[in-house]
């Protein structure tokens, strides 16, 4: 990492921590909201901004980057940005290509087959100055968010990414991955290995380049079940926040907090709260209650709505927000969607979400 690489950038003051404090478990006046996906294919402007373009394209624009990663700041007040990019850039910048086929999503036509395929994959340790657009990209953000809201920094979790690098794209079970995790475990932690090594230079680098927080997409974990999870993604997830902390210190980078999201991980939440990371993101099949009465009081949580609960009437959205916040409690929280934000979405309903949280949120700390 060269001068640029140690965050010695001139940033603007960032003026609404709120995002931050509560990841870290301080106080907040209000619960801090921000949406998976926000930036997205819901808003008009998204729309045009990505016509012209091949989806991979734009990931390497950092000007498309920036402005897509604050269209959505400017119609809700929310209280964090993430950079618009995609967890596939890993296996990309491994050497693997990758194509976003419209319509069916990511495509690798030559996927991970056998074990010798492994020695196609770049050096690990090259990774990070493959992703140079990435890190260009947050720092531009960066300095035009003019310190309105913190910038999360993200990255795919070394399961999920071997998941697509094997099935060569979406799959309903994961066949052919987790084939893999029994029949080649040797070769599985190998990929495993060679994805977290490229993870953490390259999450490290997103700090230097002026990411406030990271989080760490675990998506595929309901394909496991608590043994393979605790034996094939867990210790990884885990090896990645314990290496990128030692790495921001090494380099003289101030902390930042991490986020793990493990879709449909509920068999593991009390391990993930123990894994190393500030914040653990809930879907919405986690009851907040039980969730909070599992995890203790010593991490934040994130989430959860229903994101089809968008699809409710305004009143609806309200009623269930006002339901949701009071699960939670009002500290060590951060209102989310339990998943991403879909295409066919109203913004006016995102808003009033976005608007809920905060209003019930600072009613909640009222009474």
């Amino acid at each position: 990492m060269e001068a640029n690489g140690l965050g010695l950038q001139n940033f603007p003051e960032l003026k609404n921590d709120t995002f931050l404090r509560a990841a870290w478990g301080e106080e907040t006046e209000y619960t801090p909201v921000w949406c998976m996906r926000q930036a997205g294919r819901y808003l008009p402007e998204f729309r045009e901004t990505r016509a012209a373009q091949d989806f991979f394209s734009t990931c390497r624009s950092p000007e498309a980057c920036c402005e897509l990663t604050l269209q959505p700041l400017r119609r809700f007040p929310l209280d964090a940005a993430i950079i618009f990019s995609d967890i596939l850039v890993v296996p990309q910048a491994l050497g693997m290509e990758v194509t976003m086929v419209p319509g069916k999503g990511p495509s690798f036509p030559e996927p991970l087959r056998e074990e010798q395929d492994l020695e196609r994959l770049r050096d690990p340790a090259a990774v990070a100055s493959e992703l140079g657009y990435v890190f260009q990209a947050i720092t531009l953000t960066r300095q035009q968010l003019a310190g309105r809201v913190p910038l999360i920094g993200f990255a795919g979790a070394p399961w999920t990414l071997m998941t697509y690098m094997i099935e060569g794209g979406s799959s309903s079970t994961m066949a052919k991955a987790k084939r893999w995790l029994y029949q080649r475990p040797k070769a599985s932690h190998r990929l495993l290995g060679i994805l977290t090594d490229a993870l953490v230079p390259y999450l490290i680098g997103q700090v230097a380049a002026g990411a406030q927080a990271l989080q760490l997409f675990e998506s595929h974990a309901g394909h496991l079940g608590s043994e393979l999870f605790s034996r094939f993604a867990l210790p990884y997830i885990r090896d990645v926040a314990k290496r990128v902390k030692a790495g921001l210190q090494k380099a003289g980078l101030a902390p930042v907090p991490m986020i793990i999201f493990a879709k449909d991980g509920h068999f593991a939440l009390e391990e993930l709260a123990q894994s190393g990371y500030e914040v653990v993101g809930l879907d919405w099949t986690i009851a907040p209650k039980k969730a909070r009465e599992r995890v203790g009081k010593m991490v934040t949580l994130q989430g959860n709505l229903d994101p089809c609960a968008l699809y409710a009437s305004e009143e609806e959205i309200d009623r269930l927000v006002q339901q949701m916040l009071d699960e939670f409690g009002p500290q060590r929280y951060i209102a989310n969607l339990g998943h991403g934000l879909y295409p066919d979405m109203d913004p006016e309903h995102v808003g009033a979400f976005v608007d809920a949280v905060h209003k019930h949120s600072r009613l909640l700390r009222q009474n």
